[in-house]
Formats: C-alpha cells, sequence, structure tokens
C-alpha cells in the first residue's frame, strides 16, 4: 500500500559500459503524458548526424539507434579504431535489429577502387556499392588522431544488400532497390570524412 504503480515509473536513458568497452545506448520507458529526452543529433563518435544516419535503411523503418565502441592499438603505428553499428526497432519491436555498420581505423593500405563500384564524387576518395562503401580521409588527418600511419579510413557494410551472402543465408533480398541503396552509401561516406576532418582539423 502506498507505493506507486510500476507503470508510472520511468527509466532514463542511460549508457553501460561493458566488460569489452563497448557504449550501448539503452532503450527509454517513459510514462504516457511525459515528455521524452531529445534524441541525440550526432552519432557513430561524431561522423554521422542522424538525419544521414537514417538515410540507410533495409526498407523496414523503424526508429535510428547506435551500439558505438573504440579500443586503441597496441602501437603508435595502428592507434585508431571505432566501431559504430545503427540499428533500427519498430514501434512493435522492443528489440532494435542490426542495418549496418561503420568502422573507423588507421590502415597503411593505399586507397582502391572496388569492382562495381561507383566514385564518392570530387574531393572524396573512396567508392560505394549497394552492400559497402569506403572512404580515406584527407592527409593529416592520422597524426590528428593520433596514429604514425599514412592513413584513416572508413568502412561501411550493408548486411541487407549484400545478395551473396543473404543468399547464403537463404534469407530474401532487401527491400531497397541497389540504385538507391548505392546512392545514399555515398551519402553516407561524404559525411563521415567531412564531419571527421572538421573535428580533428585536417581537411583539405
Amino acid at each position: 500500500m502506498g507505493q506507486e504503480p510500476m507503470d508510472k515509473k520511468w527509466l532514463p536513458l542511460t549508457v553501460v559500459l561493458g566488460v569489452a568497452g563497448v557504449a550501448v545506448v539503452t532503450a527509454s520507458v517513459w510514462p504516457d503524458g511525459e515528455e521524452e529526452p531529445p534524441l541525440p543529433q550526432s552519432l557513430c563518435h561524431g561522423a554521422l548526424s542522424r538525419e544521414t544516419a537514417g538515410l540507410i535503411d533495409d526498407g523496414k523503418g523503424g526508429e535510428v539507434s547506435t551500439e558505438e565502441w573504440e579500443r586503441k592499438g597496441r602501437s603508435t603505428d595502428y592507434a585508431v579504431f571505432k566501431g559504430c553499428s545503427v540499428l533500427r526497432a519498430g514501434p512493435d519491436s522492443d528489440y532494435p535489429r542490426g542495418v549496418y555498420q561503420l568502422l573507423i581505423e588507421d590502415t597503411r593500405s593505399a586507397p582502391g577502387d572496388k569492382k562495381d563500384s561507383v566514385p564518392l564524387g570530387p574531393g572524396f576518395t573512396g567508392w560505394a556499392r549497394p552492400d559497402s562503401a569506403h572512404v580515406t580521409l584527407p592527409a593529416g588527418c592520422a597524426a590528428r588522431m593520433g596514429s604514425t600511419a599514412p592513413y584513416i579510413a572508413a568502412s561501411l557494410k550493408v548486411p541487407s544488400q549484400d545478395e551473396e551472402g543473404l543468399a547464403s543465408r537463404k534469407e530474401k533480398p532487401g527491400l531497397v532497390d541497389p540504385d538507391t541503396a548505392q546512392r545514399n552509401n555515398a551519402t553516407v561516406m561524404r559525411e563521415v570524412a567531412t564531419r571527421l576532418a572538421e573535428r580533428y582539423g585536417c581537411g583539405a
């Protein structure tokens, strides 16, 4: 008696740090009539705006959230490794599903092209396909980010557009047509390169 019912209580947005250093943003549960806190507008270690992050979809929609992590290398040669999984959850699901993954890391491999890809456009070194994309940050970004490796690269994987992977798992192809997926991937990677170069002061 005298206790407030459980449905009147709420859990604030929290960040949980696991043993491996993975930051997981847990979902908030808010009572009816209460104003929810604003969603974060900068995602994936500051590499993406929420609007751009939401361009890539598997055709099923849902609210965007992320799981972000990073670790330091054992030497100064490879000191940068940041990862971000972008998730979506529909109104009828309590469990967000992974839609794509973005990795940002230093590398000694020179930028190259990929078969059946399109370039990202003037001012960007990289390519895009429906299921993946790659961009190399401007010169000087590696040093600014704490690495002695010559390059910082960001790579994107979109499993719902990977026809070979889907076929091997006997899953249906993605609901987004390849041309749209490829354009969205290119837009995402251009923003990744632009925002990170601005953040670390290493733009062209």
